[in-house]
């Protein structure tokens, strides 16, 4: 995977597209796809870079009640829902307190503040930032899944749009691991105006076509084999057929 050829941009230059106020649209497919993917575009968008590295690392804790209500809202279809987490920036040592709402009109807003390095419990900052900004109280919240993977982040030229492109998905609960092995996820993220991406034009002409998924919801479904899954069975069979491997627990 070539990623030299981009005009590289810091994470400091990233304010002028934060986006947090957004739509977005995922692909996902076989990673064998993308470097040709990479290569239609590279002269479209900036790669972000860290002391000089570009496939940078996350680790993202997911929170939600005992009887799973930000789970149930997802896959039962209601909008005006809400995913909280808390974020870790590996390579640039930083930590956010997240909320994620996906309001009834498809876009989502996004609001966060730097948080503690600690997944098991609330500060009193996170928790007044939690109970003013979402219907749930933080003494109701219980960590709920682990997610690591690795990212490229691409900003159009035109810094109006930014694209995560992510590789290495990995969830963990009580010390089970699922790998989702050869899976790339795109995010297209734009203020929703009808600006063009080339991006998107690259996967439209290489077949492939955008489809929701929420690495939260997957990856509860595949790492819970209680839980109620109905509506991402599907979904799962085809990131089987799509990556050519069985979904694995280590």
């Amino acid at each position: 995977m070539n990623t030299e050829c981009f005009d590289q941009i810091k994470l400091v230059d990233m304010e002028k597209v934060r986006l947090m106020n957004r739509t977005d649209r995922k692909f996902w497919f076989h990673s064998d796809y993308l470097p040709k993917l990479l290569q239609e575009v590279q002269h479209d968008y900036h790669l972000l870079c860290i002391e000089g590295k570009s496939l940078l690392s996350y680790s993202t804790a997911y929170f939600d009640t005992k009887n799973d209500r930000m789970f149930s809202a997802h896959h039962n279809g209601k909008l005006n829902r809400f995913k909280i987490r808390k974020r870790t920036y590996i390579d640039s040592g930083i930590h956010f307190l997240e909320i994620k709402f996906k309001n009834n009109k498809g876009r989502t807003i996004k609001k966060r503040i730097p948080c503690a390095l600690d997944n098991s419990s609330f500060t009193s900052t996170e928790s007044q930032f939690i109970n003013s900004h979402t219907p749930f109280y933080t003494k109701e919240l219980i960590p709920s899944l682990l997610n690591k993977f690795s990212r490229l982040t691409l900003v159009n030229k035109n810094l109006k749009e930014r694209c995560t492109i992510d590789l290495d998905i990995e969830f963990e609960v009580a010390n089970r691991i699922v790998t989702l092995d050869n899976l790339v996820v795109v995010e297209i993220k734009s203020d929703g105006k009808s600006n063009v991406s080339p991006l998107a034009q690259a996967l439209r002409k290489n077949r492939i076509k955008t489809s929701g998924f929420s690495k939260y919801c997957i990856g509860r479904c595949i790492t819970d084999p209680i839980l109620k899954r109905n509506i991402f069975k599907e979904k799962i069979r085809t990131i089987e057929k799509v990556t050519q491997t069985s979904i694995h627990i280590i």
